[in-house]
C-alpha cells in the first residue's frame, strides 16, 4: 500500500520558516512528480508548489513565489517544502501528495493519487 507521511508542522511567527519533510513507502517516486497542496478552513485544496519527476520543472502558488522552494530527494524517496517569510495565510493543513503516472508533468489536482495525512501549519500574526 502506498503511503506517505509528512513531517510534524507546527505554530511559527510571521516572517519565520519552516521546513516540511514527506517520507513515501511503497512507492519509488524517481519516475513521479511530486507536489505539496494545502487547505485552509473552508477553502478547496490548491497547489502550493510541483516538482516534475525529473526535477526539470516547478510551479508554485504565485503567493509562494520567492518565498517556498520545492525539492526531491530520490535516494530517500522524500519530498521537501523549505517555506521562509511566512504569512498568517500560509496557515493550512498542507499535505504532500503523487502523481499517479509514470514520467508525467502535471498540475492537475486529480492527477495527484497519493496524498499524506497532513500535517497543519499556523503562522501567527
Amino acid at each position: 500500500q502506498v503511503q506517505a507521511v509528512e513531517s510534524w508542522g507546527g505554530l511559527v511567527p510571521a516572517w519565520g520558516s519552516l521546513r516540511l519533510s514527506c517520507s513515501v513507502f511503497g512507492f519509488t517516486v524517481e519516475r513521479y512528480t511530486l507536489g505539496w497542496f494545502r487547505q485552509a478552513p473552508g477553502q478547496e485544496p490548491e497547489l502550493v508548489a510541483a516538482i516534475c519527476w525529473n526535477a526539470r520543472y516547478e510551479r508554485y502558488l504565485e503567493s509562494v513565489k520567492g518565498r517556498f522552494t520545492i525539492s526531491r530527494e530520490n535516494a530517500k524517496n522524500t519530498l521537501t517544502l523549505q517555506m521562509d517569510s511566512l504569512r498568517p495565510e500560509d496557515t493550512a493543513m498542507y499535505y504532500c501528495a503523487v502523481v499517479g503516472q509514470m514520467r508525467a508533468w502535471t498540475v492537475q489536482q486529480l492527477d495527484y493519487t497519493y496524498w499524506g495525512q497532513g500535517t497543519q501549519v499556523t503562522v501567527s500574526s
